[in-house]
């Protein structure tokens, strides 16, 4: 069958059209109705591209066909595409549509051309589709009867998957990095050879390389790192200028540099940029083996081949099943086997509309290391093993800060780190060194303990069956575990939140937790107004009876954790004298046990700590809080939470102690009002180099971008707050104005989508398409894909897309910030913005206004992103405190307008081809 005889179906906010087709392939396209497009898509299996989103346009949540996503992720695994009409005919080298009625003649041609690379003998993704394919036949993929003709049985047998996958090889260990001192003449070479021969100089990037370059000279004293904090606007060249001093420091002393970055797109960014300066041919001729840059992520990230064996053996049923196939012939050409931000479609997993890509990656717990048949070829293992012998490591805050903190030798701490997006290191360490007991992480723990219950289906058998062989050998070591499976018995089981809400808690934990819930209900002052959201109160004035039940909340924690100990030293032992049975694979998986049992030992002993002070005097280092989780009216967690007061405490000891030479660079490591002075006080103390007394040197580069020219930033000030349909109508007629390219930004979902439900359907009958996080059945980082590909479209989101978003070119010509950009009110905020009055003076205010101005920067630095680009900032604020302008950068013109001024100079700067602002008013507020 031709796939021109299929009719097709396209669907968006504008409409829907369908294409009736014949066998001569001759149909014609028309509009339909959404009903008439439901009953066609009912009657016979449709060509569509993006199912869910078709639905979702269609409002039928159960529509299915021939997704011609699904197809592409068949028969090109592991290649980028925009999930998009546009991004599919630049995949495949057809004509873009024009138009939406377009959209199904292109669709058919496209399903032709998928079907005919099956029949091309150059397929280079030939192997192991065959084999594929049966599975997909008796799984009833929509596909499998398109495909079957045209796949013919390999004349011998396909390496499929795991037989195609590469085993990883050990290698010694390498000595420690010679001591060496880069020279400021070698650094400003190195930076020369990155950048080209014919780069026009910038003086501002080679200080800024020389300025990083000491970060990597010989340690004077322990802990005593040297410790660099360089701020440098956008434009300046941040990444070749660290990358320089790091690849030359790397050849000259064997030594490994790590780059730990917040988001995955700067991790995407650098994967690509680090090349020139690591290329492989000169780590071969120095003698390296492996990989010159690896990428590390947490387990969670990677697709582990043991989840997956499961899911292809009968473990997923379904559509779940049929995604397991799609992903297992990912995995087969995947660079590096990461799910999350790898080159797995990020548009995968959504086509599903299940959680499946998740069930998929490595979990907490489960992994039985060397017990696993396939941990030779395991993509974390290969990972971890190709990080010891890199150059460059290139990885995340967390991750860094827990490979520190948890590393049981020496050699695999990190000792030379660049933070990139410095101004996030905070945040990551408040997370990363929180205690959380609730019933979410409580139930986990137990799984891990006793393994799945009930008719749970799955491999997390517990730490019995995982450590068999132990308990069998080692009579206190089986105690051990009996002991400790007996006291997880104790812990929130399965229905666990059901049984609280009803008032029939089971257990010490589940006890707390509905006494928790019940005073955090009490205490409520908003009078039900919050109904979809969290609640908190403080961890103070409980009551006797409350204190008593965490007291036997505390005591069931205990006895879970003595024999966890036990346990642990008995394998401790094992190791140290093995018997004789203890061969390489079994030391290994021994090895993984006890780490994960040493992470669990240390996660109870801080909710042993929490729940210990709760009678007492409260510590000044931590702030105490107990909380309500709610999304959308629904409760879905209960507990108790533990902040430092300031996580960089924590993060000095575990990550800078240990470290010879650690660097902080951003756009934004201070604030406006900051940088105008040259006051890095703020900026130091959040750095964590205080608690090691030691003093950081500090750099600051201005941008090199005209932002005097190329920008605006508009205070709007006649859109009340509060008011929906104002701030819709005000979105809509911006969107118009600037014909699409908008990034909007909101503080809370529920606007988002009330303003995205308000303007999608207009703006779309207008040519401009919109789409928003929380809304479209779409991941983020696809949907910053789709955005970037097409200038006429815009985007809505949340805090994600503040900060990482690179958007460069005329994709994105306006941001909208729907207000100022308040920090929420929460227990944890009042602690701190507390502690910054009694150390700074100036009240809370002051805290505030860094935060704000921050996040301001942030979301400005998303408008310019090269020399060329030009735009306008918008904030929907009546009442804009002129103290928080510091945000910008200096000269940048600001403006308090009403939304028709507003209006003009956003057309306007469309309309003349952005070559300049709006001529200046009186109320202008230029940025000094």
């Amino acid at each position: 069958m031709a796939a021109t005889s299929i009719p097709a179906i396209h669907a968006s906010h504008s409409g829907c059209w369908l294409r009736d087709a014949h066998e001569k392939g001759i149909g014609g396209t028309r509009p339909v109705g959404k009903g008439e497009a439901i009953m066609a898509a009912a009657d016979t299996p449709l060509l569509m591209l993006n199912a869910p989103l078709v639905a979702s346009r269609l409002g039928y949540p159960d529509l299915s066909g021939l997704d011609l996503l699904e197809l592409f992720a068949f028969i090109h695994p592991a290649r980028f595409m925009v999930p998009t009409p546009k991004g599919l005919a630049q995949a495949l080298g057809l004509a873009e549509p024009v138009s939406d009625a377009g959209v199904p003649a292109l669709l058919q041609a496209a399903a032709q051309a998928l079907l005919a690379v099956c029949e091309d003998p150059a397929w280079p993704e030939r192997e192991g589709a065959w084999s594929a394919l049966q599975s997909l036949v008796r799984l009833r993929w929509p596909w499998a009867g398109l495909l079957s003709p045209r796949i013919a049985q390999p004349s011998r047998a396909e390496r499929w998957l795991f037989a195609r996958l590469p085993e990883w090889e050990e290698a010694p260990e390498r000595p420690q990095p010679a001591q060496i001192v880069l020279d400021d003449a070698a650094i400003t070479a190195r930076l020369a050879e990155l950048t080209g021969s014919g780069a026009e100089a910038r003086p501002a990037q080679q200080a800024y390389a020389r300025a990083a370059g000491a970060m990597f000279s010989p340690r004077g004293g322990q802990r005593q790192p040297h410790m660099v904090l360089a701020q440098a606007g956008t434009g300046t060249g941040k990444t070749f200028g660290y990358l320089a001093p790091a690849s030359l420091w790397a050849e000259r002393s064997g030594g490994t540099v790590w780059v730990s970055t917040y988001t995955k797109a700067l991790q995407r960014q650098l994967r690509r940029e680090s090349r020139a300066a690591f290329p492989p041919d000169r780590a071969a001729q120095a003698g390296r083996v492996g990989p010159p840059v690896v990428v590390r992520k947490g387990r969670e990230n990677y697709l582990c081949l043991l989840n997956l064996e499961d899911a292809l053996q009968g473990g997923f049923t379904g559509r779940p099943a049929i995604m397991a196939q799609l992903v297992a012939r990912w995995a087969a050409y995947s660079q590096d086997g990461d799910m999350i931000g790898g080159d797995l479609p990020g548009w995968l997993g959504t086509l599903f509309r299940k959680r499946g890509i998740t069930a998929l990656t490595d979990q907490r717990g489960e992994c039985v290391y060397a017990g696993c048949p396939h941990f030779r070829k395991c993509f974390i293992e290969r990972a971890a093993r190709a990080s010891a012998g890199a150059e460059l490591v290139i990885a995340n805050h967390a991750l860094v800060m827990i490979n520190a903190a948890r590393a049981r030798e020496p050699s695999q701490r990190p000792t030379r780190i660049v933070f990139d997006e410095g101004h996030h290191v905070f945040e990551a360490a408040d997370s990363t060194f929180a205690a959380a007991l609730t019933g979410a992480e409580t139930v986990e723990l137990r799984r891990w303990v006793i393994g799945p219950e009930g008719n749970q289906r799955g491999r997390r058998r517990g730490l019995a069956a995982r450590l068999a062989d132990v308990a069998s050998y080692d009579d206190d070591g089986a105690r051990a575990i009996a002991d400790a499976r007996e006291a997880a018995s104790a812990l929130p089981g399965d229905g666990w939140l059901a049984r609280v809400v009803e008032g029939e808690p089971f257990g010490p934990l589940e006890d707390l937790l509905a006494e928790t819930r019940e005073l955090v209900l009490a205490r409520d002052e908003s009078g039900g107004q919050e109904a979809g959201y969290g609640l908190e109160t403080e961890a103070a004035q409980l009551g006797g009876s409350f204190i008593e039940t965490a007291g036997r909340a505390q005591e069931a924690l205990e006895a879970l954790r003595q024999p966890l100990m036990r346990l642990a030293l008995r394998l401790e032992a094992l190791i140290e004298d093995g018997p004789d049975w203890l061969d390489g694979p079994a030391r290994a998986r021994i090895e993984g046990a006890r780490g994960a049992i040493g992470w669990r030992t240390d996660l109870i002993a801080g909710w042993i700590s929490l729940l210990a002070r709760l009678g007492g005097p409260g510590d000044p280092e931590f702030v105490d809080w107990l909380a309500l989780e709610r999304s959308e009216g629904r409760e879905w967690d209960i507990g108790l939470h533990r902040r430092y007061l300031d996580p960089m405490k924590p993060f000095a000891e575990a990550v800078l102690a240990g470290a010879h030479g650690v660097m902080m660079t951003s756009a934004t490591l201070t604030d406006g009002a900051e940088t105008q002075s040259g006051d890095w006080s703020s900026a130091v103390l959040r750095s964590g180099a205080p608690h090691l007394d030691v003093r950081p040197q500090v750099f600051t580069a201005a941008s090199p971008f005209d932002y005097a020219r190329n920008a605006e930033v508009l205070i709007v000030t006649d859109v009340p707050r509060g008011d929906i349909p104002a701030l819709a109508n005000a979105y809509g007629r911006l969107i118009e104005a600037s014909g699409g390219g908008a990034l909007g930004l909101f503080t809370a979902i529920r606007r988002l989508r009330a303003v995205y439900g308000r303007i999608a359907d207009r703006l779309a009958r207008g040519g401009l398409p919109l789409f928003a996080q929380h809304v479209d059945p779409i991941d983020t980082g696809t949907l910053v894909d789709i955005f970037r590909d097409d200038p006429r479209a815009s985007l809505l989101g949340t805090d994600a897309l503040r900060d990482g978003v690179d958007v460069p070119g005329h994709s994105l010509r306006l941001v909208v910030m729907e207000q100022v950009p308040w920090p929420k009110p929460s227990i944890l905020h009042r602690a701190r913005r507390l502690a910054h009055a009694e150390k700074f003076g100036g009240g809370g205010q002051a805290h505030d206004d860094r935060i704000i101005r921050a996040r301001l920067a942030q979301a400005f630095g998303r408008l310019i992103r090269t020399g060329t680009d030009k735009g306008h900032f918008v904030v929907l604020s009546s009442a804009f405190p002129s103290r928080l302008l510091t945000a910008f950068p200096p000269g940048t013109p600001v403006r308090r307008v009403t939304l028709d001024a507003a209006l003009q100079s956003v057309a306007g700067r469309v309309s003349e081809g952005a070559d300049a602002p709006a001529p200046a008013s009186p109320i202008n507020e230029t940025r000094p």
